[in-house]
């Protein structure tokens, strides 16, 4: 059970609002190139802001060292212009100048404050471990400790940070109520749905290069008895032929490269305990000097070179079991799908999804981007703001944020109105 903004009355109260606004970013120029995650929040911000509400925004930009690390000056613009209301950018966090900023808003007023990983604690390390304490922790923290006084309420509507711990994440909590925003209430119960209650049959297409998380998708989902059938792909597929015994020749290397090894074993034991329920290409698409060739999967029969996509004759098999699905869920490109040449696997994924009659769900992150390039993205009943959140949250994990919010519902619950 979670806290939302329809249980509280926040006329003439100061909210602070952690959102989730990171975007792609020209680094020459500093242009936001995609403000989907900008629009996606922007329900709760003018829900707030409509209703009497100080809403103070908090939120990050990239991380330090990258290329689009910057202010979130261009933020507030756009947020301005899609809000149709003045946001305004303060470049600071918990200095004086956000301080007297923030005291003398007037209801309805909305701010941007600085980028928080400017800040050293909030990068200070990789906060993804929940510990009972954590709130605690970060609440102590000097940028919490320097800002806390002046907010009644802390509203998280950072889904696709919800895997994180960081002080601007749960901090705030240990001081006052955290509620849920609409884009964190969504995410967590449609996401709920398909663990708790999904119409059968439930298929899982799993592909992409973070296969680690992938698999541990595919053991949570089996073992609970969720998914019906896994189709899988990407670097998740190569790990799987090769717990098969398929000779994929040099792909092994990448495989090698990007740390997964280790996940052969768990790849044999899942094969061996849920055998049919895992289903294989049985064709790829190799990359030979730049150019697409289809070849058949055989044990007898060595891979020869980098394996791009799935096959034709794969994407006929998936299409058929997506199309008798009731419930699906996608996560990760079938390929290579940056490239023209093996965006073929991904783009037959995405349109079986659209025209199929059962509720589909993609879990954010680059299969988000593909199914925007072939224009597929209004054809999915739910595309998750969260990549690395939405796949956490599939393996079953606990993520800090969630956890911090369900912590208040039952300290708070008896302080909101309409629970």
């Amino acid at each position: 059970m979670l806290l939302t903004i329809d249980n509280f009355d926040f006329k003439g109260k100061t909210v602070a609002l952690r959102v989730d606004i990171n975007s792609p970013i020209d680094p020459q120029n500093e242009i936001i190139l995609d403000d989907a995650r900008i629009r996606a929040c922007s329900d709760t911000i003018t829900e707030l802001s409509n209703n009497g509400a100080k809403v103070v925004i908090m939120a990050h930009q990239s991380r330090p060292g990258k290329k689009d690390y910057t202010t979130l000056k261009s933020h507030a613009e756009i947020l301005s212009k899609v809000l149709n209301k003045e946001v305004k950018y303060v470049d600071d966090m918990f200095g004086s100048h956000a301080e007297s900023t923030i005291i003398n808003m007037e209801d309805g007023d909305i701010v941007l404050l600085e980028n928080v990983r400017f800040y050293a604690e909030e990068v200070l390390k990789d906060w993804k471990k929940w510990k009972d304490d954590t709130p605690k922790k970060q609440g102590k923290t000097l940028m919490i400790r320097k800002i806390h006084h002046l907010f009644d309420y802390f509203i998280n509507d950072a889904f696709a940070a919800a895997h994180r711990a960081q002080p601007s994440l749960v901090g705030l909590a240990y001081y006052v109520p955290a509620i849920a925003g609409n884009v964190m209430y969504n995410e967590i119960k449609t996401l709920s749905k398909v663990l708790n209650n999904p119409e059968k049959p439930c298929v899982f297409v799993l592909g992409g290069a973070k296969a680690d998380d992938s698999i541990e998708v595919i053991k949570n989902v089996l073992s609970g008895n969720i998914a019906d059938k896994i189709l899988i792909s990407g670097i998740v597929a190569n790990i799987f032929l090769l717990a098969k015994g398929y000779d994929i020749g040099d792909n092994k290397a990448v495989v090698e490269s990007m740390g997964y090894l280790n996940q052969i074993e768990i790849a044999e034991q899942l094969i061996a305990t849920y055998g049919d329920k895992i289903v294989f290409p049985i064709d790829v698409a190799l990359n030979i000097d730049g150019e697409r060739k289809e070849v058949d999967l055989n044990l007898n029969e060595k891979i020869e070179y980098p394996i791009y996509d799935m096959g034709s004759k794969t994407i006929e098999l998936y299409n058929g079991h997506i199309k008798n699905a009731k419930t699906v869920v996608a996560n990760g490109p079938a390929g290579v799908f940056e490239n023209k040449n093996f965006i073929k696997g991904t783009e037959g994924i995405l349109n079986s999804m659209a025209e199929t009659d059962a509720f589909t769900i993609i879990g954010g992150g680059h299969l988000s981007a593909a199914a925007a390039v072939v224009g597929l993205d209004k054809k999915m009943d739910h595309i998750s703001t969260g990549g690395g959140a939405c796949i956490e949250f599939l393996a079953g994990k606990t993520l800090p944020v969630i956890k911090v919010l369900e912590n208040s519902y039952n300290k708070y619950r008896q302080y909101g109105r309409n629970i």
